[in-house]
């Protein structure tokens, strides 16, 4: 799956959710997809009250339930840097 086709995927997700009142910015091999505190996701690379950087590939399984994320942050798949509690409401979204 591509970065724009994971993009498409979170931003239907975000839409159907609503905002969670943080911004978070997913740092990828290909490249950066940002969740704005309303919902609103883009590619374009802004702060964020917590950045989750991890390759596409692995963004894909963890959204598909293949990866569980507790043992991706263990194994280094998955870093964050911010507000820990922010990357914590994404199990909201996904």
């Amino acid at each position: 799956m591509t970065l724009q086709d994971l993009t498409g995927r979170i931003a239907d997700l975000a839409a159907q959710k609503g905002g969670m009142g943080n911004s978070i910015k997913f740092e990828t091999d290909e490249g950066i997809i940002h969740i704005d505190a309303n919902g609103a996701v883009s590619n374009t690379d802004q702060g964020a009250d917590c950045t989750i950087k991890m390759d596409v590939d692995d963004l894909n399984k963890l959204m598909n339930g293949d990866l569980n994320p507790m043992m991706a942050f263990m194994l280094g798949k998955l870093k964050i840097s911010g507000d820990m509690s922010v990357a914590m409401k994404l199990q909201t979204l996904f």
